[in-house]
């Protein structure tokens, strides 16, 4: 059964200032995650900026983070994409790399149809067959709904471990909960809603937060597990206001800005994101300083 822990970390890529990809905060910032609280890093996926990544400083980000964490932390490789032949392709060869599994996003843009779906899945599994494979559900970039029943059959296929969900339909994770086996595993994909979603069956989160929180994150999930959901739910209204900053615009611009207040040189965003200020500096401020992490201003 492939582990991948609790708090799945969706690693931010660092920039220089010039915008080419800073390996050195990269490796550092991966070496601070495992020690915080992250089981699995999960590199070059939304928060990553993958879009405008190119495959070669993908498998240069895959290569430094597995030296960085070797023996401390899982590395999950983002090598999806709306094209079944290129997921392919960037999965073998992250493959070869020797990294604990993949994830595969929705395909974008061009919206299959379920059965569609289910096929491109199909063939990316079976091009790595001995490669864990998570499934990547967020219709809200994607444009399509990875259905339940076909996660479900999915679910049948061996190499394919799990789901980051992150429709934010309660109802839909209880259907894949009811519909697929108890070793198959669910990941929020929204840090606001792991809580909620544990009460349904997941078993953790694919987090932003965690970049800042990891650690609580962890004492948060383990309460639960642990029979306290009165202790889960302080420590999730805690955080609920941190949740919600990190996703006042688009992710990753209010993460970054976050580790820049912490002294974290990752740079900005590449284009077309951009980190101009509309005030959510201000409202980061505010819930990083309630919970300790920067000085107040």
């Amino acid at each position: 059964m492939t582990d991948f822990g609790r708090v799945l970390t969706a690693m931010v890529t660092p920039f220089q200032t010039d915008g080419r990809v800073n390996y050195e905060v990269a490796e550092a910032l991966a070496d601070h995650l495992a020690a915080h609280g992250t089981d699995t890093l999960v590199v070059c996926g939304t928060t990553g900026e993958s879009p405008t990544l190119s495959w070669d400083e993908e498998y240069e980000l895959f290569r430094v983070v597995q030296r960085a964490v070797a023996g401390k932390a899982k590395v999950i490789a983002g090598t999806g994409s709306n094209s079944t032949q290129e997921a392919i392709a960037a999965t073998q060869k992250a493959d070869k790399l020797g990294l604990d599994g993949t994830l595969q996003v929705v395909p974008y843009y061009n919206k299959p149809p379920q059965a569609g779906l289910y096929r491109h899945f199909q063939a990316v599994a079976a091009a790595s067959s001995d490669l864990p494979l998570m499934l990547y559900n967020i219709p809200g970039r994607t444009g399509q709904n990875l259905l339940p029943e076909t996660i479900a059959r999915l679910a049948e296929i061996p190499n394919i471990v799990a789901v980051k969900e992150a429709s934010g339909n309660l109802d839909q994770v209880s259907q894949i909960r009811r519909l697929t086996p108890a070793e198959f595993t669910i990941y929020s994909g929204d840090d606001s809603l792991t809580l909620p979603m544990l009460a349904v069956g997941a078993k953790g989160v694919v987090s932003v937060a965690s970049h800042l929180v990891g650690d609580r994150l962890q004492q948060m999930i383990q309460a639960f597990e642990q029979g306290q959901p009165q202790l889960a739910a302080k420590i999730h209204i805690a955080l609920f206001p941190l949740f919600k900053a990190l996703f006042i615009t688009t992710n990753p611009i209010p993460v970054k800005a976050a580790l820049r207040l912490q002294g974290w040189q990752v740079g900005a965003t590449r284009l077309p994101l951009i980190d101009e200020d509309s005030g959510y500096d201000r409202t980061l401020q505010a819930a990083m300083s309630e919970l300790g992490l920067i000085e107040a201003p």
